[in-house]
């Protein structure tokens, strides 16, 4: 197990000076403040008291929340019932359930080149021997996921919707080919869309599970999904939530109590209060937001990145991803960024299973209003310029 660099990263925001792209995480002047308070607020004044709200739950979650969940997999085209439904601390805790379930030492892990960073902390304690599979700008390359999944790996674990962290959105014909594959294969898809909802551009794509439920009377087969209302609603909540297959579910709920017992009871009826009133209509404003902030950061790059520097520009989520000229170190880039230009990012090592991309970072947008965004990129492409 080794530290984060996100997580390490994180404590640059406390510094005022710093202008920093670092960490995957919302604007905290975004988050419906009124609509918790007046949730919580209801809790501790109806008439039968706050005791449920603060009392032991069941591990499998609040069932009105879970029932919401139910509702909204139905809108992308996935019929799941209670039984397909755990709610987790965050989708950083259904990764980890996955790893336990399904990876013994040695075991192989398919990912792709780059990957999220908190997925391979989940699944490394378990001991995987990772299979990295390049991508290209519509997602995984089909070439190499086949020769990957001939070696007959426990699952593959792929973020489909403006990854973290390169911003890539797989094609839906990508998406259908993958799931040609794995099913051949006998090889589950993890699939994590924990920024599906933040997209500002472009035609919404199929989720995967959906694309599996099509294929099996509407119900998950060969897919276990992994959501979040980290960066929708809070994260402070800690609430996210798997659906799979009951067996699958099954499993997962045995280790939920194991683990912690259950997620916040309180936090999950507040959650469940403020989503069946406000959910849309915030997402809209989240999408409005991120889009201005990502607008700012690719009209900043164009205008001072030096040549030899290339960078995604997704439709949606929360991050681009930058690739420099072969010989530039991403972790020394760093270091100077932080003492000569008060400016933060994550080198792209960080997000390779192999530690390859030395030359590639990771810039997020989400937190940094426009006009800082352009000066920090301006910082940035000047140490660029000057080597």
């Amino acid at each position: 197990m080794t530290a984060s660099e996100i997580r390490e990263l994180l404590k640059l925001i406390d510094r005022p000076e710093i202008i920093s792209f670092a960490g995957g995480i919302p604007d905290p002047d975004f988050f419906p403040t009124a609509a918790i308070a007046r949730a919580y607020e209801k809790i501790f004044q109806s008439n039968t008291g706050a005791g449920g709200a603060l009392q032991y739950s069941i591990s499998e979650g609040f069932t009105p929340l879970r029932e919401w969940i139910c509702a909204y997999m139905g809108r992308l085209g996935v019929e799941v019932g209670l039984d397909g439904v755990l709610v987790t601390s965050g989708s950083q805790q259904a990764l980890e359930f996955v790893g336990k379930l399904l990876i013994g030492p040695g075991d192989k892990v398919v990912v792709t080149r780059p990957t999220y960073l908190g997925a391979l902390q989940a699944f490394s304690p378990y001991e995987p021997t990772y299979v990295s599979v390049p991508m290209d700008e519509e997602g995984p390359e089909l070439a190499a996921l086949e020769a990957a999944l001939a070696e007959k790996p426990k699952f593959f674990y792929l973020v489909p919707d403006f990854q973290n962290p390169n911003g890539t959105t797989v094609s839906l014909a990508r998406r259908e080919a993958i799931l040609d594959l794995c099913v051949k294969a006998g090889v589950p898809i993890v699939e994590d869309t924990a920024y599906s909802e933040l997209r500002y551009e472009g035609e919404t794509i199929p989720c995967i599970a959906a694309l599996d439920a099509a294929r099996n009377g509407g119900h998950l087969s060969h897919v276990i999904y992994c959501g979040t209302f980290s960066k929708t609603m809070v994260p402070a909540f800690r609430i996210g939530w798997v659906n799979a297959a009951p067996e699958v579910i099954n499993r997962l709920v045995l280790m939920k109590q194991a683990g912690d017992l259950h997620c916040s009871t309180i936090n999950q009826i507040v959650l469940h209060d403020i989503v069946s009133s406000i959910f849309e209509t915030h997402v809209k404003h989240l999408r409005a937001q991120y889009k201005e902030r990502r607008d700012a950061m690719l009209a900043a790059l164009a205008e001072f990145a030096p040549p030899g520097v290339t960078w995604t520009k997704p439709e949606g989520g929360m991050f681009v991803w930058l690739e420099l000229p072969e010989g530039v170190n991403g972790t020394a880039l760093l270091e100077r960024a932080i003492k000569e230009a008060n400016v933060a990012f994550v080198p792209g090592s960080a997000f390779h299973a192999d530690r390859s991309g030395q030359n590639t970072l990771r810039l997020s947008f989400s937190v940094t209003k426009p006009e800082r965004i352009r000066e920090g990129v301006r910082r940035l492409c000047n140490l660029l310029k000057t080597g």
